[in-house]
């Protein structure tokens, strides 16, 4: 799950349909999916299906089919989504080094749930997205 949520980035919620999905995909078990993950990072080579069944489910995760456009309504200072950002790529790399660390994923999920309720985006994808663009908008 760690290592999901630090490659797509995305909270554990997000991580467990993704790894579902790729258990579908690979017609196989998401304990078998998620085992070859953990075995890929240690430097064993991921069978070719389920590979592919991962990178599939990563990349439906991060598009919502969500329409692109403005939201109406007040944008959030630009400090706050600096921090909250920050936050996210701060637990991201917390992660990437010790993926199996449970106050580390409960930061990443903590992380990525403020940034989707402060960029009102439904994906952890989305928000990254629009938190970026929100900063490289000068100061409103």
């Amino acid at each position: 799950m760690g290592v999901l949520m630090a490659a797509t980035p995305c909270g554990a919620r997000d991580a467990h349909r993704i790894l579902a999905a790729a258990a579908d995909l690979a017609r196989t078990s998401a304990d078998a999916v998620a085992a070859a993950i953990v075995e890929g990072s240690c430097g064993t080579p991921v069978p070719g299906h389920v590979e592919r069944a991962v990178r599939r489910a990563m990349e439906a995760a991060r598009t919502s089919g969500r329409p692109e456009g403005p939201l109406v309504g007040l944008l959030p200072a630009a400090t706050r989504v600096q921090e909250v950002l920050t936050r996210l790529r701060v637990c991201r790399s917390r992660l990437g080094v010790a993926p199996d660390d449970p106050a580390a994923l409960r930061a990443m999920d903590d992380a990525a749930y403020t940034l989707c309720v402060l960029m009102c985006r439904p994906t952890v994808h989305e928000a990254v997205l629009a938190a970026e663009a929100r900063l490289a908008r000068p100061a409103q």
